[in-house]
């Protein structure tokens, strides 16, 4: 059993801080994984979770990598279990830097109108109106205090084309090419994942959530395209260590590239799955399609962070958009999902 704000060490200079799962029915928020490394004289911080408790062993591990003379703070992506702790950027006591996705800029100033659009479109399974349930969701993770002082947007730096093995990557670099951030934008619009070159980690963040992206702005084909690009990485020596933000363990070497790779099978079949059960006219409800959807991810043994029938919900939509279906036009979020006509009405 892990517990929260657990340290697990990979190396001399480098922790895991491990957060834990979501329990909504006891109001307990799921905390993201943080890693903590030192490159050179850098302390490296990849996201901050949330919680007093998370920030307090984020000061430990920052402790035990020690010495350091500057700072450079990172987050992978706008979700509150991922920020909430930004601000200790501000209490480092050396010169420090941090950064964040621009695309997830108007989720991080605003979370409560993110997660009413994430629920909005499941109104038929959610146990509340999408408004009160965004902010029982976000009062969850309180305090929420996702910028520093020095709080700038990658996208402010020149954008690098990032070879590692035979791939190439855009994103950025930092401390002298040790520490490389690469977009991958799977999980939400704005995601990034993280290589540390020196110690061979490869920080997936929330790229791994299993095999379906839950979030309305999620895109299955970048986290396929980006789970496949990992297990290149991890084939080819460039990458020896797997971690994520919700897996409270390492995984190393053909372990990740079986985990990787089971990731992508889990997708395949899932979708295989979600295409027979559209049934032969391609018409269904979301309620009725996400009831049996649920019941191929059990039957599929698919996991992923945070699994509850909200989120199931969520992922069966992303299905039905995956398969080409859209929603007809109404104003029931349970309106039936359709193939758009191949030929316009009147065109030969």
């Amino acid at each position: 059993m892990t517990a929260l704000g657990d340290l697990i060490d990979i190396d001399d200079g480098t922790v895991l801080v491990l957060g834990r799962e979501l329990d909504l029915a006891h109001d307990q928020p799921d905390v993201g994984n943080a890693l903590v490394h030192r490159a050179g004289e850098t302390l490296v911080v990849v996201d901050t979770g949330v919680t007093a408790a998370f920030r307090a062993a984020l000061r430990t591990a920052a402790d035990r990598v020690g010495p350091w003379s500057r700072a450079l703070v990172l987050t992978t992506h706008g979700h509150p279990d991922h920020v909430g702790n930004n601000d200790l950027a501000d209490e480092l006591g050396v010169p420090v830097e941090h950064y964040v996705p621009a695309r997830d800029l108007d989720q991080m100033r605003d979370p409560e109108s993110y997660w009413v659009r994430s629920f909005e479109r499941i109104a038929w399974a959610a146990p509340l109106p999408a408004p009160a349930l965004a902010a029982k969701v976000v009062s969850l993770f309180e305090p929420m205090r996702p910028f520093a002082a020095t709080t700038r947007t990658y996208e402010e730096l020149p954008l690098e084309l990032i070879r590692i093995g035979s791939l190439r990557f855009t994103g950025w670099t930092f401390a002298d090419g040790a520490v490389r951030v690469l977009r991958s934008q799977g999980h939400c619009a704005g995601h990034v994942i993280v290589h540390l070159g020196d110690c061979g980690v490869l920080h997936l963040s929330d790229e791994g959530n299993g095999a379906c992206g839950a979030m309305y702005d999620a895109d299955q084909v970048k986290i396929q395209t980006v789970l496949g690009a990992v297990a290149r990485l991890f084939e080819e020596g460039e990458a020896s260590i797997l971690t994520d933000g919700h897996t409270f363990a390492l995984r190393r070497g053909a372990e990740a590239v079986s985990h990787l790779d089971g990731l992508l099978e889990q997708a395949t079949a899932l979708q295989a799955a979600a295409l027979g059960l559209t049934g032969g006219n391609g018409r269904v409800r979301p309620s009725a399609f996400t009831g049996r959807y649920a019941q191929a991810v059990a039957d599929g043994g698919v996991g992923g962070a945070n699994p509850n029938p909200m989120f199931t919900a969520m992922m069966a939509l992303n299905e039905l958009g995956e398969l080409g279906l859209r929603p007809e036009p109404g104003d029931d979020a349970d309106t039936p999902w359709s193939r758009p006509a191949l030929r316009q009405e009147g065109s030969p």
